[in-house]
C-alpha cells in the first residue's frame, strides 16, 4: 500500500484544506435556512425560535467536545489517516439522515450525531503539525483558517439560494459533496505520524477534561488557552444569531442572509489565506492577536449599535475581518509551547475548548436575544448579543497579557542562566589555556 505511505504532498494538504471546509460548510448550509426550517417544524415565531437553534448547536458542540479528544487520542495511536476518512463516511451519512428529519426532534438527533462525526478538526490540526516545522505551524494553521472562511461562502449560499427551493436541498447536497471528498481521500491522504511517535490510547489524555488537565503542565499553553476560550465564546455569537438578528432588525430573506454569510467567508479567505500567513511572521504572534481583538471589538459594537440599516453591516463585517488573525496566532503560541509527540493532544484540547463555547455561546446568545426581541422584552435591542460580545473579548485580553509577561519572565531566566553556565564552563577553559 504504498499510495498510503509516501510522504504527504501537495495534495494531502489540498485533501486537508477541503476536509475542515466540508465541516464549516457542515455548519454553514443550515444557518440561512434555519429560521424558516424551526417555524416550520415548531409552529414559533423568529424571536421564539432563536433558543431552539441555540440547543442545536449546544448538542453539536456537546459531541463535538467529547468526541474531539477522543479523535485526537486515537489519530496519536493509531495514526491521522484512518480517522479522518472514517468520520469523513459518518458525516456524510449523518447529512442523508438530516435531509429526511420528518420532526425537530429528529433534526436535534442529527445534529448530535453530525458533532460527533465532525471532530476531524483536531486531527486535522495534528496532521499540519506533523509536516509543519515550528516557525511555519502559525502560517499552515492559518490556511485551515482559510478552510474556514470559504466554508463560510460556500456553505450559507448553497444554503441560501438551494434554500429559496427546499429547506432539505441543503443537506442532500452537503451528503453528497463530503462523500466525493471521502473517496478522494481515501485514494490521496498519506499518513503522517511514525510508528516510533505513536503512543498508547489513554482514556485519562481521551476524556475532553483530561485532555485539558494533561495541557495544563505547559504554563504558556494554558494560559493562551484561557484567552481562547473567551474569544471563541464571544465570536460564536456571530454564527448563533446572525440569521435571526438580521431577518427580525432588517426583513432580510434566507438568500440575503446567505449572501452576507458569504461575504463574511470572503473577508476570512482573503486575510486567513493570504494576510495571515504573510503578516504574522512579520508583526509576530503576540502583535496579531492584539490587531485581531481590536478588530472584532469594534465589529461587535458596530453591529449591536451602529448599523441602523443593513448596509452598514457590511461596513464593520470588513472591520472585523482582521480578527482572523487571532486563532492561528494563538494555535502558533500554543503549538511552540507543545512537544511533538503531544501535538494531537492539545488540538483535541483546543478542539475541547471550542465545543465548550459553542455549547455555552449559542445557548446564551440566543436566550439573551430572545429575551431582549421578544414579547416581555424590557427594552427592543436586538444587538445585546454583539455588545456583550465586545465586553467579553476585551476582557479575554487581560490573561492573555499577563501569560505573555510571565512567558517573557521565564524566558529571561533561562536565557541568564544559559550565559551563566556559560560563563562557568569557560572560565576552567581560560585557566587551562594560560
Amino acid at each position: 500500500m504504498a499510495l498510503f505511505s509516501r510522504k504527504p504532498g501537495r495534495y494531502a494538504l489540498a485533501f486537508l484544506f477541503v476536509t475542515v471546509l466540508l465541516d464549516i460548510i457542515g455548519l454553514g448550509i443550515i444557518i440561512p435556512v434555519m429560521p424558516t426550517l424551526l417555524t416550520e417544524l415548531t409552529g414559533k415565531s423568529v424571536s421564539e425560535a432563536a433558543p431552539y437553534g441555540g440547543a442545536l448547536l449546544f448538542v453539536y458542540a456537546v459531541m463535538q467536545f467529547f468526541m474531539s479528544p477522543i479523535l485526537g487520542g486515537l489519530s496519536d495511536r493509531f495514526g491521522r489517516r484512518p480517522v479522518i476518512l472514517f468520520s469523513l463516511l459518518g458525516y456524510s451519512i449523518d447529512f442523508l439522515l438530516m435531509a429526511l428529519a420528518p420532526t425537530y426532534w429528529w433534526l436535534f438527533l442529527g445534529r448530535a450525531l453530525s458533532g460527533a462525526f465532525a471532530a476531524t478538526f483536531a486531527t486535522a490540526n495534528a496532521y499540519i503539525a506533523d509536516i509543519s516545522p515550528p516557525e511555519k505551524r502559525a502560517a499552515n494553521f492559518g490556511l485551515l483558517g482559510a478552510a474556514f472562511g470559504l466554508g463560510f461562502i460556500i456553505g450559507p449560499g448553497i444554503g441560501g439560494w438551494l434554500g429559496e427551493m427546499g429547506t432539505r436541498l441543503p443537506f442532500f447536497a452537503a451528503s453528497a459533496i463530503i462523500f466525493v471528498n471521502f473517496v478522494y481521500g481515501f485514494f490521496v491522504l498519506p499518513e503522517t505520524l511514525a510508528e516510533e511517535n505513536r503512543r498508547p490510547f489513554s482514556w485519562a489524555r481521551a476524556n475532553p477534561f483530561g485532555s485539558l488537565i494533561q495541557v495544563a503542565k505547559y504554563p504558556i499553553v494554558i494560559g493562551v488557552l484561557v484567552t481562547y476560550f473567551v474569544m471563541q465564546f464571544a465570536h460564536n455569537s456571530l454564527p448563533a444569531i446572525w440569521a435571526y438578528f438580521t431577518e427580525w432588525k432588517y426583513g432580510w430573506s434566507p438568500a440575503e442572509v446567505g449572501t452576507s454569510l458569504m461575504f463574511v467567508g470572503v473577508l476570512a479567505a482573503v486575510v486567513q489565506g493570504g494576510l495571515t500567513r504573510k503578516m504574522i511572521p512579520i508583526i509576530g504572534e503576540r502583535r496579531a492577536v492584539l490587531i485581531g481583538a481590536a478588530s472584532m471589538i469594534a465589529s461587535f459594537v458596530g453591529y449591536s449599535l451602529l448599523a441602523p440599516t443593513g448596509v452598514w453591516v457590511y461596513l464593520w463585517l470588513v472591520i472585523g475581518a482582521l480578527g482572523g488573525f487571532m486563532m492561528p496566532a494563538m494555535q502558533g503560541l500554543m503549538s511552540r509551547a507543545t512537544p511533538s509527540n503531544a501535538q494531537g493532544e492539545l488540538q483535541g484540547a483546543i478542539a475541547s475548548v471550542m465545543s465548550i463555547t459553542m455549547m455555552t455561546s449559542p445557548l446564551t446568545m440566543t436566550l439573551l436575544f430572545e429575551y431582549f426581541t421578544g414579547s416581555g422584552a424590557p427594552v427592543e435591542f436586538a444587538g445585546a448579543p454583539f455588545l456583550a460580545a465586545a465586553i467579553l473579548l476585551a476582557l479575554a485580553m487581560i490573561p492573555f497579557w499577563i501569560t505573555m509577561q510571565k512567558a517573557d519572565l521565564r524566558a529571561r531566566g533561562e536565557k541568564a542562566a544559559q550565559d551563566a553556565g556559560a560563563a562557568d564552563n569557560a572560565a576552567p577553559n581560560a585557566d587551562t589555556s594560560s
